[in-house]
């Protein structure tokens, strides 16, 4: 009867009644393809999350890592130049391998933050520019460790103190905070994914119960998803645990490494302080001593010039009338003790690079050979002398003159070392360096020139000062200590460099290092003193002398009038213009440089243009003038002091027309 209910008259299954069977067999396919489905989804889920859990805290950890390769970098860096400082200061050979070590750890250490950003897009470029900067930084703190092994103390002080300042550690330190700012920030992206792979596996587990809970149906086969997906949840609960005290082990690991960098960086600073005001110290010492042996020197040598100057005249006054024959030899006297100093000024100007050279191209080995015979009468009959002559031709550009009495006075400090007796060696040769071999020559082609002798030798002291001004080893009156500072001088001047080895009791060898000339000797320019030496016959020239010295202007006065000319005095620069006027036949201006209110050249670009093609002759005593040539304008300029003739060849010249570079100074 039931059955009936649910079918027509004919017997057919009514359509409610079948849609509601269609029902019954769909709906637990669908329920079940629905939990298979939410249960795919759902694992797929848990497992995405766990391995983006796993990949951020990785990420996090190498973060990490780099920031501690970068802080251990910076720390091997500021403690190498610090065993640097220490090398410099102390010359001790194992505090300079110390540095050594240290640096190249610390390169080493650069390195391995190099391996560990390889992968990191965003640092590459960073790491590379340190790299770069940390080059440019070792070759800096290499020469200053060079300079240092040389003995070369107080260079090596003033380089290391310029590098404290340069742009290469101010660019490591730079680049050092962008690549820590950097993972600092990547730090933060990849603790937020962690944060966030953590609430959604918490999300997954909420998941996971609510369809426990709807779908009770399944219990079994729930209970063994349930079951596996717990133990997973536990176990990357786990790990997320321990991954996240290892994390805060290394957090605390790098805020205790932090705390000591900025111990150390305090140290430094404070030593840094120390050092400067030692430095300080250090210079004012020096310049008060160099000043008191500069004082003693120039007020010994020149008292004892003056002595016979003063003398000379005052016998030469006594004997002019009864006795003029010694009285002409007594004005001989003044004359050679006043070129005497004049030749001491010269040669303090050289050491103070203020005197030009007249450099020229020079064989080396016609040098020595031209000088044999006066090193023989130098240094005496009881010393062996070896030739060696190897430069094969190369040539010198040097001023031939300063070379000669260069050698000279080694050959001189060579017999005193041997005490009168030895053998004395002089060599040419020829070496071919690199740039920075030999201290600070440049690279290319060299002649060597050795003095080398067989004597006392050096102690280490000694070597170490040799070449200070008025520093000397030898007793009162012997010498004045300018003979090495001059050559020092003279090399420097010459573009080469000087190096000296000594031992005691094995002698020392004096080694000479200048640039070859591609000129030939026979190619050399003219000397420029005998151009001034030669005769220059000029008529009598109305002559405006321009000097502020009042006895100065009498003398110049005198010595004109002397060569018969014809001079008109003018005490102050402001009056020249006035008695130009009033002169209209004055054919030659004489000026001092340096007056009151104007300079010499000030005067002569004042002039109306009405006197500007007169041919001007700058008389100066100030060492500096003959460096600034741009300032004569390409006028003559005599240097003081000086005799008649050279006045005469000087206005001879200017006169003729020849305003050749170094010829007035040459009539010296």
């Amino acid at each position: 009867m039931a059955d009936n209910d649910h079918r027509d008259a004919q017997g057919r299954e009514l359509p409610g009644r079948r849609w509601r069977g269609v029902l019954r067999r769909v709906v637990p396919l669908l329920l079940i393809a629905l939990l298979i489905g939410s249960l795919g989804a759902l694992l797929y889920t848990a497992s995405n999350a766990s391995r983006d859990h796993g990949r951020a805290l990785a990420e996090q950890q190498r973060s990490f890592e780099i920031i501690a390769l970068a802080r251990g970098f910076e720390a091997r860096t500021a403690r190498a130049e610090v065993t640097l400082a220490r090398y410099v200061i102390s010359l001790d050979p194992d505090t300079g391998r110390l540095f050594q070590d240290q640096w190249r750890g610390a390169a080493n250490q650069l390195r391995a933050l190099h391996y560990a950003t390889r992968g990191s897009g965003w640092q590459r470029g960073n790491v590379e520019a340190l790299r770069h900067a940390f080059e440019q930084r070792g070759k800096t703190l290499s020469e200053i460790g060079l300079r240092t092994t040389y003995d070369q103390k107080m260079a090596a002080l003033a380089k290391f103190h310029q590098a404290g300042k340069s742009r290469d550690l101010q660019r490591i330190t730079a680049l050092l905070d962008r690549v820590i700012q950097a993972e600092n920030a990547r730090l933060r992206e990849r603790s937020l994914a962690v944060s966030l792979a953590g609430d959604r596996t918490e999300w997954v587990g909420r998941t996971w119960r609510l369809f426990g809970l709807v779908l009770l149906v399944c219990v079994l086969f729930a209970a063994w998803f349930a079951n596996v997906a717990f133990t997973e949840r536990r176990n990357a609960r786990r790990q997320a645990e321990l991954e996240t005290e290892r994390a805060d082990r290394m957090e605390a690991a790098v805020r205790a490494r932090t705390a000591e960098l900025s111990d150390a960086y305090e140290r430094l600073k404070r030593e840094s302080g120390e050092r400067a005001a030692a430095e300080d110290n250090l210079r004012q010492m020096q310049k008060m001593d160099a000043i008191g042996q500069l004082t003693g020197g120039i007020a010994h040598d020149f008292n004892n010039m003056l002595a016979v100057v003063v003398g000379g005249l005052e016998l030469a006054k006594r004997k002019l009338r009864l006795k003029p024959e010694e009285a002409a030899r007594h004005l001989d006297n003044a004359m050679e003790g006043a070129g005497r100093a004049a030749a001491l000024t010269r040669r303090l100007l050289a050491f103070a690079r203020s005197e030009p050279l007249l450099p020229a191209a020079v064989d080396p080995d016609a040098l020595l050979s031209g000088m044999a015979d006066l090193i023989d009468r130098t240094i005496g009959d009881q010393i062996i002398v070896i030739f060696r002559q190897e430069a094969q031709g190369w040539c010198i550009f040097v001023d031939q003159h300063q070379m000669e009495n260069a050698i000279l006075n080694l050959c001189v400090n060579a017999r005193d070392a041997m005490d009168g007796r030895g053998r004395l060696t002089l060599t040419t040769g020829r070496a071919v360096l690199s740039a920075g071999e030999i201290g600070e020559c440049a690279a290319g082609d060299y002649v060597v020139m050795t003095v080398a002798d067989n004597g006392c030798g050096m102690t280490p002291d000694v070597l170490a000062r040799v070449f200070e001004p008025f520093f000397t080893t030898k007793p009162v009156g012997k010498g004045t200590g300018l003979g090495l500072s001059q050559i020092f001088g003279l090399v420097r001047q010459s573009e080469g460099e000087i190096r000296i080895e000594s031992e005691p009791g094995k002698g020392s060898s004096v080694q000479l290092y200048l640039p070859r000339s591609m000129l030939n000797a026979d190619d050399a320019a003219p000397d420029a003193g005998a151009f001034a030496r030669a005769p220059v016959e000029q008529p009598p020239t109305r002559i405006l002398v321009v000097e502020d010295d009042p006895r100065v202007l009498n003398q110049t006065m005198a010595a004109l009038s002397e060569l018969g000319h014809l001079p008109i005095a003018c005490d102050h620069p402001a009056k020249a213009a006035r008695l130009l006027a009033h002169n209209g036949d004055i054919g030659l201006i004489i000026s001092d440089v340096l007056m009151p209110d104007m300079t010499g050249p000030e005067m002569i670009r004042a002039l109306p243009p009405a006197f500007q093609h007169l041919p001007v002759l700058f008389v100066t005593g100030y060492a500096g003038d003959s460096n600034e040539r741009a300032d004569f304008q390409d006028h003559a300029v005599l240097r003081k002091p000086y005799t008649l003739a050279a006045l005469g060849q000087a206005l001879g010249a200017v006169l003729s027309g020849s305003r050749r570079p170094g010829t007035a100074a040459a009539a010296e």
